[in-house]
């Protein structure tokens, strides 16, 4: 500091910053540093909440130029009375849990194969990545011509094992549509899953293991005393990511179904863009986004208590 002409000293518990112009206490520089940071935080995310928000306080479709009408709570009203609403919170609610659920299990499953040691165990691990490396656009169009009901090659398969007699179309009805849509995401996102709970699993200790064995613990009884409890803080982190990312899943579906067939798929993302960008109701889409918002708020907050109380246990 001497070389730009400053110097810190201290008077009591604060420091200063003095030239010969100016003095700053050590928690207004703090404070300064910060700001920018904390004005693009404001600008990119705080902004366009409130912004939404406002919005949905107002009747504004666009087909209908200038006319933009304060009604309150009126969006919100229309919203909770629609029966199509409803539906695409349900399918929300059912992809998330289903979805992040076997992602659980697999990338569990995948996190401990991949934490043996073996010949190659970095060429398997990156291997495993690719799903997760490929763009999620990329990913879904090659589902959706692998599910496709004329030359897809999953029928093509079924039908050459003997398992179904006739080419079926995956994605047209709604008995198997969102079932499509929950495997690839599955598929699409296990590896991320997998990274983070093997992350988990190199920090556990291997004399835990190792005394186990000496007491005659099998790897069944190994895996619920030691690797499943200290392993609760990565597996709710994990789920945070997972759960946060699923229940705003919009460019899978939107590929794959777009919400279709007959509405049967689609969630509240995919209701939001058609209210918003199909019938240009910016109101009621505004609504409609809040809702989504607070769902996840929600539902971090109560991740985040787990994690809190998780810790106090330990």
């Amino acid at each position: 500091m001497a070389a730009l002409g400053c110097h810190s000293f201290r008077r009591g518990k604060s420091v200063m910053w003095k030239n010969k112009k100016f003095e700053i206490s050590e928690p207004v520089l703090g404070y300064l540093l910060v700001t920018p940071a904390l004005l693009c935080i404001i600008l990119i995310n705080i902004y366009p909440v409130f912004e939404t928000f406002r919005l949905s306080l107002f009747h504004m479709r666009l087909q209908l130029i200038g006319l933009t009408k304060f009604v309150g709570l009126q969006n919100y009203t229309i919203l909770f009375s629609d029966g199509r609403f409803w539906a695409a919170t349900l399918n929300t609610f059912y992809f998330t849990v289903i979805s992040v659920a076997l992602e659980l299990v697999v990338g569990m499953t995948m996190a401990l194969l991949m934490n043996k040691r073996f010949r190659a165990t970095g060429l398997i691990r990156a291997a495993v990545l690719v799903p997760w490396a490929i763009p999620t656009i990329v990913s879904a169009l090659m589902w959706k011509f692998i599910y496709n009901d004329q030359f897809g090659v999953l029928n093509d398969i079924l039908m050459k094992l003997g398992l179904i007699e006739s080419y079926r179309s995956w994605l047209g009805t709604p008995a198997s549509a969102m079932g499509a849509a929950i495997f690839a995401d599955v598929w699409k996102t296990s590896p991320f899953m997998a990274l983070i709970l093997l992350a988990g699993l190199q920090t556990i200790p291997e004399e835990l293991y190792e005394a186990a064995r000496v007491d005659g613990a099998g790897s069944v009884r190994q895996f619920f005393s030691i690797t499943l409890p200290l392993l609760k803080p990565t597996i709710l982190v994990a789920l945070i990511f997972r759960t946060l990312d699923a229940f705003r899943v919009f460019d899978l579906i939107f590929v794959l179904t777009g919400g279709g067939p007959g509405n049967s798929t689609e969630t509240l993302s995919i209701y939001a863009y058609k209210t918003l960008f199909r019938n240009l109701d910016f109101g009621l889409g505004s609504a409609i986004s809040v809702v989504i918002f607070i769902f996840v708020f929600i539902l971090a907050m109560l991740y985040i208590r787990m994690m809190d109380k998780n810790t106090i246990l330990r």
